[in-house]
């Protein structure tokens, strides 16, 4: 017996192919099922458009009660619709009439004829659910429907044709629907609404013969179509750009800091920024990536917050300017982690970027739409893990109230991510309130334990002397926040 060797269509659709495990086998028999609006007909439409060729061809039924222009009005707009195709590669068929006659074998023997007829390599109907909607409300019943899938069945493994049917299902129905079952490849879409925020979500059940990703991931509909987002625990690993480990180190930009960290930030670590409002932690992540740029080495920075020193704001807009730092769009809101490192791994690989900065994880948390702001802390793990497994250096900031009777060092407890933790804070001296900094850790790696004084000039942080120095001034013990 000879071992028979399956071939994977690309699909066309970003991110797709990934969670299928290479692609849709040729010849399958596929469901595409959701939820209205989720996106069904426009995925359809990108791999068809993406696969069609005069050597493929593809066959759209549409069994809509409106004729398929006003559908394809709509497709129209995205940019993958190639016009040139139509009738030539596709070819559009309505089987409305056909169906509203309630005779199965007709519809039967009317998709039979134009597939003879057109030989397509592709098969799309649309949406499959009017079918089985029809099959209960006219006499045929259930037991019709069943008796047509797997006749439906049987002649689209004869066609030598790879098949998608559409349709909206909702997951009771799917539980009892013979489709399901007949079916090699499901794809199913959803749309999640959490408070204000809609996220849509596809997962693959079902790819026999194949290795796919399982769980939720995200996708999003855009002026071109659709793109989604696998998993960002998956993400750098698929991209092939795990980093072998590294004994190096980075400077921040400021000497005084690299001496109190051991010589330096270790390259492939995270770093944690952690203080109040205003000391400064923005100005030192700006210093982390001109370091950067000064040596030949390009950075990225996720900017949620817009730095209050105006200073450092024009700096970091002159790099950016120049092309040495990219930036990742943040405006929009509603966002996914998936998608926001989907971006940053693009943007890293583009241009062989090797900091990156997070700035900051509050405002990070509230682009974030609200279903994923829930699992925050789990999301984060996942990025930093991602970032740090392809060599980046990562510098994050958080904001924290300074409290005095209270030791914490990120909120929502996110400490533990770091590899690295460096905590500014107010302190009052002789009736003025003054700047302080300290290493909380460098994981593996001796670190100063002392409490630096710093100010804030025209060039950014400047360190002074250890509180040491000034036992005599301070008027009691200070209590870390």
């Amino acid at each position: 017996m000879t071992k028979v060797s399956i071939q994977r269509l690309a699909t066309g659709v970003p991110g797709l192919d990934e969670l299928l495990g290479g692609g849709v086998p040729e010849y399958s028999f596929n469901l595409l099922a959701g939820m209205p609006g989720s996106g069904k007909t426009t995925m359809a439409h990108q791999i068809m458009f993406s696969l069609a060729n005069p050597q493929r061809r593809a066959l759209f039924f549409t069994v809509l009660g409106e004729p398929p222009l006003k559908m394809l009005r709509y497709q129209q707009q995205f940019p993958f619709f190639d016009v040139s195709k139509v009738n030539q590669s596709i070819k559009f068929v309505n089987l409305a009439a056909d169906l509203l006659e309630g005779d199965f074998d007709q519809v039967l023997e009317r998709i039979n004829k134009e597939v003879q007829a057109f030989a397509p390599s592709l098969v799309f109907v649309d949406s499959f659910r009017s079918v089985a909607q029809s099959a209960q409300a006219i006499s045929a019943g259930p037991n019709g429907l069943q008796h047509f899938v797997q006749q439906l069945g049987t002649q689209m493994t004869s066609w030598l044709a790879t098949t998608f049917l559409i349709g909206e299902y909702l997951a009771p129905e799917s539980e009892s629907s013979p489709i399901f079952t007949v079916a090699d490849g499901i794809i199913w879409l959803s749309q999640l609404i959490h408070r204000d925020a809609l996220v849509r979500k596809i997962q693959v059940i079902k790819m026999r013969g194949q290795s796919q990703s399982l769980g939720m991931h995200t996708f999003r509909i855009s002026d071109n179509g659709l793109e989604i987002f696998p998993r960002a625990v998956l993400k750098a690993r698929a991209a092939g750009l795990v980093a072998e480990g590294s004994n190096q180190r980075l400077s921040l930009g400021i000497a005084a800091i690299d001496q109190m960290m051991g010589g330096g930030l270790p390259v492939g670590y995270s770093m944690l920024v952690v203080g109040p409002s205003g000391s400064g932690k923005t100005v030192l992540a700006t210093q982390f990536l001109d370091e950067g740029v000064r040596i030949g080495e390009p950075g990225v920075i996720a900017q949620f917050e817009k730095s209050s020193n105006r200073l450092m704001s024009h700096k970091l807009d002159a790099m950016i300017a120049s092309g040495d730092i990219g930036v990742i769009n943040t405006r929009t809101l509603d966002l996914s982690l998936d998608e926001i490192l989907h971006d940053l791994i693009v943007m890293i690989t583009r241009m062989h970027a090797k900091r990156v900065v997070i700035d900051s994880l509050s405002g990070f948390e509230m682009a974030l739409a609200a279903v994923f702001r829930e699992d925050f802390r789990e999301s984060l793990y996942r990025l930093v893990t991602s970032l740090t497994d392809m060599g980046v250096t990562v510098l994050m900031t958080a904001e924290m109230a300074d409290r005095y009777t209270e030791l914490r060092f990120s909120p929502h407890g996110n400490a533990f991510l770091a590899d690295a933790i460096l905590m500014q804070r107010y302190i009052e001296m002789k009736g003025k309130l003054r700047r302080a900094l300290s290493i909380v850790k460098v994981r593996g790696s001796a670190h100063s334990d002392d409490i630096y004084l710093y100010n804030i000039t025209a060039d950014g942080i400047a360190i002074g002397a250890s509180l040491e120095q000034f036992q005599g001034i301070l008027t009691g013990q200070p209590v870390a926040c």
